[in-house]
């Protein structure tokens, strides 16, 4: 099977099959990033229905705590510099939202399919949160340049998503992937790239699955 070249920096990704479930993946060295063929995504009607099938409302504890965490570590550390926030990738409840909102902080949400107004077009924000979105991105570098360019001068773009444990047998019998919408994954490394290829400073990792980037002063 052929090499394809690596969305994010560029180098050759060799593949990786996955033999139970006939999918082929691409693993790339330089900064570990593995995606999806492009032929085994799934349509848009599919991924709508699969995310209706979520509980993630205000109502289920377990998410409201994932998030509260996710606030405590991303957010708190620099609050006194962050006023407007974009929640890009928001979903049909935007939790995040509404628990930042409830703190003070100004908030606007974005989804493709559940908030389709691109209210974020004339805008530039101090954060941009996209939580639980980089594992769905067809194009994490377009995305991610796009996401840039509605920031302010040293704004955080907080990003979670898990980080897969490696590749070949760890990859394949990893549960996450074995959602049909995830089709990105990422390690630390692989943001380190993204973060040198758009001129971003890496302000923190975690092990698991956080990651925070600044985009350059004026």
């Amino acid at each position: 099977m052929e090499t394809r070249r690596c969305k994010i920096c560029a180098a050759g990704a060799r593949p990786l099959w996955d033999e139970k479930f006939k999918i082929s993946y691409f693993y790339c060295s330089r900064c570990q990033y593995i995606f999806i063929d492009e032929k085994k995504i799934v349509s848009p009607e599919k991924e709508i229905a699969l995310y209706k099938q979520h509980n993630n409302t205000l109502e289920n504890e377990g998410y409201v705590k994932m998030f509260e965490a996710f606030i405590r570590k991303t957010i708190f550390p620099y609050q006194e510099r962050i006023k407007r926030i974009l929640d890009f990738g928001c979903g049909p409840g935007p939790v995040l939202a509404e628990l930042l909102r409830r703190r003070g902080f100004e908030v606007d949400v974005y989804d493709p399919y559940f908030y389709p107004e691109r209210i974020f077009e004339q805008k530039r924000y101090d954060l941009i949160t996209a939580t639980e979105v980089f594992e769905h991105l067809k194009e994490p570098l377009e995305t991610t340049r796009m996401l840039r360019d509605h920031l302010n001068p040293c704004g955080i773009l907080a990003v979670m998503t898990l980080f897969h444990p490696g590749e070949a047998g760890a990859f394949n019998t990893w549960w996450y992937r074995h959602d049909p919408t995830h089709i990105s994954f990422f390690q630390p490394q692989t943001f380190k790239a993204l973060a040198d290829r758009l001129g971003f400073r890496v302000l923190m990792f975690d092990s698991k699955n956080l990651c925070l980037l600044e985009k350059a002063g004026s």
